[in-house]
């Protein structure tokens, strides 16, 4: 709950000055709209996104699988590039916060005040020596910097309610400011809704909550198919997360409206982006004041480990999956090199302004909760729960009208988000052309009925395998692909041949599990597979055959009609396509010894 709550949590240290400086006096009205929100539509839907994807892929897995192929493949890049936004933005925008409370500390000399993007990236780089260190190290101190922040905002809040109920002219002068402003209960209410996409930032962190969920122990019965002790568990720090959060945003905003005056608050104020801070100062002395300062930096500078955290679960889970990532970016240490060195150019791009980064932040942080709601919406409904469907559908409609009042508002955000995904889509599209000629399949298992009619072929150490299409399945087609392979290429050692089958099934897909069978048709021994690409399929069941039955293959193909360039499109697409090239390319990148390569024949 500390890692996945850095984030979370770490919005006290900002968020209570972003409410009063949009809403005013009816700040804490508003903080209370965030919270009915936060607890009946963001919790909700974050239970059952745990529940749906357990395995730490989030919402964005549970919209994959309700759009599959090509176009739930570029709806992942999409929301992976919103995501990317989010937690990238969340770790430079907090370390950007954190340098603002070291320079404007008043026992910090001016000097610093210069230096913002060098602090900046400095604070950044200890984030990535960190994770180089280990994950369960940055979990502990994750632990420990969460608890002591948790215990001294208490301590403000409590002496500055303390405070507001000593001297009740502070209520009297807040209800007056605002009952003036706003005579009616309707303009109140009306206002507190207009300004909550303004505090949306109070939302974060519930995606990465369930990101994290690989590291939460599972329950003694736990199994794959249903990890029921592990889905409680994340549970419970959703809700404990929210309950804590919640507790402390209203009391908050409370003590910061009331006991702050409105100018210093504005650009320039003493309490601007850091209100909880302005009242250690002021109420607990400068002692405490500096004390809190540094428990704000040290958690703001580490909200960025639970980004990091996020980005280290979902990046691995899908982009080396689809081809979309170099091999590398499956391991944790050189992707953590990699974050850092993008967290490092955001900041030197924005100069380390943490106004400029918020547009930013919060359209990924909405983008990824409204997408988490429609995901659960559409599966209540596929699931026949129209009631449940419903409502998640209403709660759907808030965060749509949150994220496209802030768009409207800071259209700031949207360029962000833009660039992210623009550059992850490129990255993954070059990626998969590079990558497409690996051999994909992670194994190859052949059945019974495979392993026989693969002995029936074998012949002094070889066997013959004629490449077939399964479109045209007659004994006449057969019979003629058989004879022209016979009267084309000099077979020796045998005249029955068999022929090799293979089924495009998604050809989004990359790595896979092949699973060979073996079926006699019109009296030719025919081997089948299902898999997302023709030749790729091909190499990994011809190096299968040579290596588990020690017999070598020769395999026959005719040329493939159409031009080259278009072929080889509709094979990295569509897996098919310059099927005979592409096959011995595969083969020749798999094993580079000639001697051991399975044969490749064209006519």
């Amino acid at each position: 709950m500390c890692l996945s709550g850095l984030d979370y949590f770490s919005t006290l240290g900002y968020q209570p000055a972003i409410a009063a400086l949009a809403a005013g006096a009816v700040a804490p009205l508003a903080t209370v709209v965030l919270i009915l929100i936060t607890v009946f539509g963001a919790l909700p839907v974050y239970r059952m996104v745990a529940k749906a994807s357990p395995n730490g892929m989030g919402s964005i897995a549970m919209l994959e699988r309700l759009l599959p192929a090509w176009w739930g493949k570029l709806l992942v890049l999409v929301l992976l590039g919103f995501a990317a936004t989010d937690f990238m933005i969340t770790t430079t925008l907090s370390a950007a916060d954190a340098t603002a409370h070291i320079v404007e500390n008043p026992l910090v000399p001016e000097v610093f005040d210069d230096h913002r993007v060098a602090i900046t990236l400095v604070l950044i780089g200890g984030l990535v020596l960190l994770f180089l260190g280990g994950f369960n190290e940055v979990i502990k101190l994750a632990m420990g910097l969460v608890g002591i922040f948790l215990a001294f905002n208490a301590v403000v809040i409590v002496v500055s309610l303390a405070h507001i109920a000593a001297n009740a002219h502070y209520v009297s002068d807040w209800w007056s400011v605002l009952t003036t402003a706003h005579p009616d209960v309707m303009s109140i209410l009306l206002i507190a809704l207009v300004v909550f996409p303004k505090l949306a930032l109070g939302l974060s962190g519930f995606e990465t909550g369930v990101a994290v969920m690989p590291q939460i122990k599972s329950g003694p019965h736990d199994t794959a198919a249903n990890p029921a002790g592990r889905i409680a568990g994340t549970r419970r720090l959703l809700g404990t997360a929210a309950l804590i959060m919640s507790t402390f945003l209203l009391t908050s905003s409370i003590a910061t409206t009331m006991l702050i005056p409105a100018e210093e608050f504005e650009e320039g104020g003493s309490a601007n982006g850091r209100a909880l801070a302005y009242l250690a100062h002021d109420l607990l002395g400068e002692g405490f004041g500096s004390a809190y300062d540094i428990i704000t930096i040290a958690i703001l500078w580490f909200a960025g480990a639970s980004a990091i955290a996020g980005l280290l679960n979902l990046i691995p889970r899908y982009l080396p999956r689809y081809g979309m990532a170099p091999q590398w970016a499956a391991a944790t240490r050189p992707l953590v090199l990699f974050l850092g060195a993008v967290a490092a150019v955001v900041t030197i791009i924005f100069r380390a302004d943490v106004t400029a980064q918020g547009g930013a932040y919060a359209t990924g942080v909405l983008v990824l909760i409204t997408s988490a709601a429609f995901a659960v919406t559409l599966q209540q409904r596929r699931n026949g729960r129209r009631r449940s469907a419903f409502g998640f559908g209403a709660i759907t409609l808030v965060f749509l009208y949150t994220l496209i009042a802030n768009c409207i508002e800071r259209p700031d955000g949207l360029k962000v988000a833009a660039f992210f995904i623009v550059g992850i889509v490129a990255v993954s599209l070059a990626s998969r052309f590079r990558r497409s000629t690996e051999v994909r399949a992670t194994s190859v298992t052949f059945t019974e009925s495979a392993l026989e009619v693969l002995a029936s072929g074998e012949h002094e150490r070889q066997v013959q395998i004629i490449a077939h299409e399964p479109n045209r399945m007659t004994a006449a087609r057969y019979r003629h692909k058989r004879e022209h392979v016979l009267a084309s290429n000099t077979m020796g050692g045998t005249r029955n041949p068999l022929f090799l089958e293979v089924k495009v099934d998604d050809s989004s897909e990359f790595t896979e599990e092949l699973t060979v069978r073996g079926v006699h048709r019109h009296g030719f021994g025919v081997l089948e597979v299902k898999a997302s690409s023709v030749p790729t399929a091909i190499a990994a069941v011809l190096l299968a055959i040579r290596d588990q039955r020690h017999v070598m293959p020769h395999v026959y193909f005719r040329w493939t009609e159409g031009a080259p360039v278009r072929n080889f499109v509709r094979f990295v697409f569509l897996g098919q396509g310059e099927i005979a090239p592409l096959t011995r390319e595969v083969l020749r990148e798999a094993e580079p010894d000639v001697t051991r390569r399975p044969w490749v024949h064209v006519s």
